[in-house]
């Protein structure tokens, strides 16, 4: 098996067509071909499917594409290790969580000062989107938000901070003088989470108390449009505490300050357990760390124990 077929193979699943990768790639389709067909030989299967649309991979080809992109993610850590040893520039990529964005500037200007050159990709998402790049290798690391289901084996958390849910509107709301989740249940919510997630606030905040969970919830996977429908409708949502208070938020939207308790979470970093960090994600990876101490030091968050 040759680094270029896997390169070949890779470049055709993410086209959706040979044509559309030697494109890609700058070379024939007649080389694309006989570099898949070579793939598949030496892998005794089927890797993909052609359609009315354009290529598919297989069932076997969708195994293997996680395992190339990851091969290919360590390819190229490998690469920017050696080049870093040299002193060239590299590259980080990490994932935040809305949750989680508050300590990246202080972490960004501290890696600066030890890394000038290097470059740097921020994605910001929520945790469902964030991880499985992690897992496949597209992020080095992500800082986001921990759900109480189990980490499969290829995946460590490390606890940096927690934080509250607390029930957000628009200033000027109709309900901004409720006191109870109960005045609430007859508003119009927005979810960043499905209302069954067993780690979501609407599970935990409404079922403890015998209150039913509202009806008119709309799912929104979207953190800046969930924010938009907020600060322009008379609808409600849970946001983090810490978030309200330390962004622009605040000039627009409020706390509805009910009297039940609601959920607490723990955010923190996310990483690949059979990979290590390349030299640059993992001074990155520290700065985070360095700077969500200093908030917990300040009184902005409360510090997460190990989990």
């Amino acid at each position: 098996m040759r680094l270029s077929q896997i390169r070949d193979f890779l470049a055709v699943v993410e086209s959706g067509g040979i044509r559309a990768a030697a494109r890609k790639l700058g070379v024939s389709q007649p080389a694309i071909t006989r570099s898949v067909r070579g793939l598949e030989a030496e892998l005794r299967t089927r890797l993909l499917h052609r359609t009315p649309t354009g290529v598919v991979p297989t069932q076997s080809g969708r195994a293997f594409v996680a395992r190339a992109r990851a091969a290919q993610a360590e390819l190229r850590k490998a690469e920017e290790e050696v080049d870093q040893l040299g002193q060239n520039a590299g590259s980080v990529a990490f994932g935040v969580s809305p949750t989680s964005a508050m300590m990246v500037p202080e972490a960004v200007a501290r890696f600066r000062q030890q890394f000038p050159q290097t470059r740097v990709r921020i994605a910001e998402g929520l945790p469902q989107a964030l991880i499985p790049q992690v897992r496949d290798e597209t992020l080095d690391f992500a800082i986001c938000r921990r759900a109480i289901v189990k980490l499969d084996s290829g995946l460590a958390f490390r606890p940096l901070l927690r934080n509250d849910f607390v029930v957000v509107a628009r200033k000027g709301h109709p309900l901004e003088k409720a006191s109870s989740l109960a005045q609430l249940v007859e508003a119009s919510w927005i979810s960043l989470l499905p209302l069954d997630a067993p780690d979501g606030p609407f599970a935990s905040a409404f079922s403890p108390t015998g209150v039913s969970a509202p009806k008119q919830v709309i799912q929104c996977e979207s953190y800046n449009t969930a924010i938009g429908l907020i600060a322009k409708s008379d609808m409600v949502g849970f946001l983090s505490r810490q978030l309200l208070a330390d962004s622009i938020l605040g000039e627009f939207l409020e706390e509805i300050p009910v009297a039940e308790p609601l959920p607490s979470f723990s955010v923190g970093m996310f990483t690949r357990t059979d990979t290590p960090l390349t030299q640059a994600a993992a001074a990155m990876a520290s700065a985070i760390v360095a700077a969500s101490r200093a908030r917990a030091r300040s009184g902005k968050a409360e510090s997460a124990s190990p989990e």
